[in-house]
């Protein structure tokens, strides 16, 4: 589990590193749109490439079907959950600070920590590039948490502290899911890996690409980069 901390840390600094920048910049919607469709294109990647096909070899259909069916229901939960809580807020003017909406990222965050772990079991490799597309994510949600944040005239002192403890909630969950991902049973292992693939391709199709097409004026070469990301990682999957 040690040797997997230095990439499990990079969504971290990814996610930090979006926060900052907030605070410094005024990001453009082009760029983190952009960013959005690459990071999926990414994942998406590592899913269809290095995911599925460890997945395939294990040939046990019921495993699937259990797996990747909690992960559907799990990943529908934690939408619909987002959605109320994000209406309540909406509804509340006695606070500025958006609880409801960090808690609802915190849950994703935990979440996808817990993924990296699906990845480390099925091999060193898999784990890295997995770690990379989900820092890819990270950047866009700290880009997008901070520019919220911004927008409701919120210090940067509590942006930077979000953030800090997004990353720290990330770590942790990440550190639990490769620390516990190789005592499970056989028999689960295609169960955990199922749920892992519905879970990514939840993130890339309900997050990722929704938020990314959320820019007014969206231009082909942010789109563009969705591909771009998909062929990057197939290529390294293919000569690493």
């Amino acid at each position: 589990m040690l040797q997997n901390v230095p990439y499990i840390i990079i969504p971290c600094l990814l996610l930090l590193i979006g926060g900052i920048l907030t605070i410094y910049f005024k990001v453009k919607e082009n760029f983190k749109s952009a960013i959005l469709h690459f990071a999926a294109g990414v994942v998406f990647a590592v899913v269809g490439v290095e995911i599925l096909p460890s997945v395939v070899k294990i040939h046990q259909p019921i495993q699937i079907i259990i797996g990747f069916t909690a992960g559907i229901i799990l990943m529908f939960i934690v939408k619909v959950f987002a959605e109320k809580i994000e209406r309540k807020e909406k509804n509340n003017i006695a606070t500025n600070y958006p609880k409801a909406m960090i808690t609802a990222i915190a849950i994703d965050v935990c979440i996808d920590g817990l993924l990296i772990g699906v990845g480390f079991s099925i091999g060193t490799k898999q784990g890295i590039l997995l770690s990379v597309a989900l820092g890819l994510e990270f950047l866009s949600l700290g880009l997008s948490v901070g520019a919220s944040f911004s927008n409701k005239n919120i210090s940067k002192k509590i942006i930077l502290k979000t953030t800090i403890g997004l990353a720290l909630l990330f770590l942790i969950s990440a550190i639990i899911g490769t620390s516990i991902m190789p005592y499970f049973p056989e028999n689960l292992k295609e169960v955990i890996l199922s749920f892992g693939v519905a879970a990514l391709l939840f993130l890339v199709t309900e997050e990722l690409l929704n938020e990314a097409h959320e820019v007014e004026d969206e231009k082909i070469w942010m789109t563009a980069t969705f591909f771009l990301g998909f062929l990057i990682f197939l290529i390294l999957s293919v000569v690493s």
